[in-house]
């Protein structure tokens, strides 16, 4: 990413009391909320810009803030998280939102601020880091800073690429927009579809309707669970499921923005619209797996990770059941014949297998700057169709250590080459026998490896450039 990704929406505080209800209010029929915690998060465009900026990406975020205390806060949260701010100012209040919870549901929603207000003109600096923007992403909460003349030229001008996060009170994207990221529901509301038939027909009618109509490169129809519906110029939309079936939770506040910016920060690394897409449904689907917004302190600091785990559930699962928890791992930059037999055998010697893959920053302090030739997600993605490979759980550390400590495993297996007299201990080896497992190893095929396929497929590329010259 040249520059940094540019979050430009209406941001708002948000606020989660939490507390019990043992009690209902003497002088009315209502429930009596003790409170036990607060928990302060920027909200809107605000938390569109801090999941980007937990990824690892430099953000900064061009919203409308009241002269308040609310709009101090969200500045502070976000300033914290390592978010650059550039607010204009908006009369009136910082809009906030705060539910009242308790047992895990939503009593109570109070919201604060009043009605939008026009803000004032956007400072140089808001205009010029917008024209800098490796991506910029238009989160719309419907409050009218997007409508801004100055905003929208700044945004129609931008050489890179542009998603718009739509509002149904909002404007149109500005006409170019890369891709536009409505839930099904938004996409009814704006091309005003009565939704008749499937959600795949809805989503495909009303998403190349609104491509159309504003002009945009392509339009991602969220759908919740099922992943999302790409409208672009074919005819033909493309279906994007989430990589492994998604949790039923009751908040899911805050996926359509994980969605939009990790399709934004993908867009902004040189993928494809179908790339980003897909990156953006892995994405928004671990964030919904972590809890939301309100397990944004839990949220892995990978999320986007293809793991068909969680691994630690199937290694509970089989444990209570009194079975045998088996477990390896490597690189398996190439996957092979030798790699199969290893893990079919090792499969053998308990009740699951867990798979530890070395990350690609792993790989490449293991291997050099030229690996892994596969990315960690491609690699997971191709163990975990195994049938013998019950997870998969993805580690950026030089050695399993510190996954192996938090899976215990019964077994641990490696191949043939660290047996025999000679061979090398397992570095791990005294870490496993420390909860009592064992490490054993099994047959290792001979002359599969991943470096020797890698040299034999180099000096046949070799060849056959030379027998062409």
């Amino acid at each position: 990413m040249s520059g940094p990704l540019v979050v430009v929406g209406d941001a708002l505080l948000d606020r989660d009391v939490a507390g019990t209800v043992s009690r209902v209010c003497p002088d009315a029929p209502v429930p009596v909320l003790d409170e036990r915690s607060a928990t302060d998060r920027p909200g809107g465009a605000g938390l569109a810009a801090l999941l980007a900026a937990a990824q690892g990406t430099e953000v900064a975020l061009v919203t409308a803030l009241a002269d308040d205390p609310a709009g101090a806060r969200v500045v502070e949260l976000l300033t914290a998280a390592g978010v650059r701010v550039y607010p204009l100012r908006m009369p009136g209040a910082t809009p906030e939102k705060i539910r009242l919870r308790a047992g895990g549901q939503t009593l109570l929603r109070l919201d604060r601020g009043g009605e939008p207000q026009a803000p004032a003109e956007p400072p140089d600096a808001a205009l010029e880091v917008i024209a800098s923007a490796g991506a910029v992403l238009a989160s719309d909460y419907g409050r009218g800073l997007l409508r801004q003349p100055a905003l929208r030229s700044a945004l129609a001008a931008a050489s890179a690429p542009v998603v718009w996060d739509p509002h149904p009170k909002g404007p149109a994207a500005v006409p170019g927009a890369r891709l536009v990221t409505p839930n099904l529901a938004e996409l009814r509301q704006l091309t005003g579809d009565a939704g008749a038939g499937s959600a795949l027909s809805t989503a495909t009618r009303a998403g190349h309707e609104l491509r159309r109509r504003w002009r945009v490169g392509a339009v991602a129809v969220t759908t919740g669970a099922a992943g999302a519906v790409l409208c672009h110029s074919g005819s033909t939309p493309l279906v994007v499921p989430p990589p492994s079936p998604v949790a039923k939770v009751e908040d899911t506040c805050g996926a359509g923005d994980r969605f939009a910016a990790a399709a934004a920060a993908a867009l902004a690394g040189g993928a494809l619209v179908s790339e980003a897409v897909g990156e953006a449904v892995a994405a928004a689907s671990a964030y919904v797996a972590a809890g939301g917004a309100a397990g944004l302190h839990r949220e892995p600091e990978r999320a986007t990770r293809a793991e068909p785990g969680p691994a630690e559930q199937v290694v509970a699962r089989v444990r209570a059941e009194g079975g045998t928890v088996v477990a390896t791992g490597g690189c398996f930059d190439i996957l092979h014949a030798g790699h199969v037999a290893t893990l079919q055998a090792a499969r053998r010697l308990g009740d699951v297998l867990v798979v530890c893959v070395n990350s690609d920053r792993s790989v490449r302090g293991l291997k050099g700057p030229e690996r892994p030739l596969n990315t960690e997600a491609d690699r997971a993605a191709l163990l975990s169709a195994l049938d013998c490979v019950d997870a998969v759980v993805v580690f950026d550390e030089p050695t399993p250590h510190a996954v192996l400590s938090r899976l215990r495993p019964d077994v641990w297996v490696k191949g043939g080459d660290y047996a025999g007299d000679g061979a090398p201990e397992l570095p791990e080896a005294d870490l496993v026998r420390g909860w009592g497992g064992r490490v054993v190893t099994v047959p290792y095929l001979a002359g599969r490896s991943t470096t020797a396929t890698i040299t034999a497929a180099r000096q046949r590329g070799d060849r056959l450039i030379k027998g062409a010259a």
